[in-house]
C-alpha cells in the first residue's frame, strides 16, 4: 500500500468539507423555518447564501489541484445536523428553541472553522498559493457567522429562554 502524504490528507479533508457544506445548504432552510425570531430566520437564510458561495470557492480549489469536486461522507457533520434536528423536534414551540438552534449552528461553525483553518495551513505548506485566499475567505465567513450567532444568542434568544423559565 503506498504511503499517504499531506497531499492525500488535503484532498480527503477538502472532500469532507465539500460534503459538509452541501449538507449544511440543505439544513439551513429547515432551521430558518423552525426559528421563532425574524433575526434568526434571516440569519439562517443569509448563511445559506454565504454557504453557496463557499461551495463555489471549494470547487475552485478542486479545479486548482486538478481534481473533480466530489464530497466524501462526513460523519461529523451528519451527527451535528442530526443533533440540530433533534433540538428542532424536542423544543418546537418553546422559548428555548432559538437558543437551541443557535447552539446547534455554532457547533457546525466550529467544525467548519477547524476544517478551513487546517486546509488553509496545509495549502500553504503544499505550495497551493492560489488556494490559500479561497480557503481563508471561507474561514473568515465562518468566524464572522459564529460571532453573529453569539451576539444573537446573548442579546435575544438566551434571555428570552431564561425569562420564560423563571416565570
Amino acid at each position: 500500500m503506498p504511503e499517504k502524504t499531506l497531499n492525500d490528507l488535503f484532498l480527503d479533508t477538502l472532500k469532507d468539507i465539500y460534503f459538509a457544506e452541501k449538507q449544511i445548504v440543505k439544513a439551513l432552510p429547515k432551521m430558518a423555518r423552525a426559528a421563532q425570531s425574524e433575526e434568526g430566520k434571516a440569519g439562517f437564510l443569509q448563511h445559506r447564501d454565504e454557504t453557496e458561495g463557499q461551495i463555489e470557492r471549494l470547487e475552485q480549489v478542486f479545479e486548482l489541484i486538478g481534481k473533480s469536486a466530489r464530497g466524501k461522507t462526513c460523519e461529523a457533520i451528519q451527527g451535528l445536523i442530526a443533533e440540530g434536528e433533534e433540538i428542532m423536534e424536542e423544543y418546537k414551540g418553546t422559548a428555548a428553541l432559538d437558543a437551541g438552534l443557535i447552539s446547534s449552528a455554532q457547533a457546525v461553525e466550529h467544525y467548519e472553522i477547524a476544517r478551513y483553518g487546517t486546509l488553509k495551513s496545509w495549502a500553504a505548506q503544499l505550495g497551493l498559493d492560489a488556494a490559500v485566499p479561497l480557503l481563508d475567505a471561507n474561514l473568515q465567513e465562518e468566524i464572522a457567522t459564529d460571532q453573529k450567532l453569539t451576539a444573537l444568542g446573548e442579546v435575544a434568544a438566551n434571555p428570552k429562554a431564561s425569562k420564560r423559565a423563571a416565570e
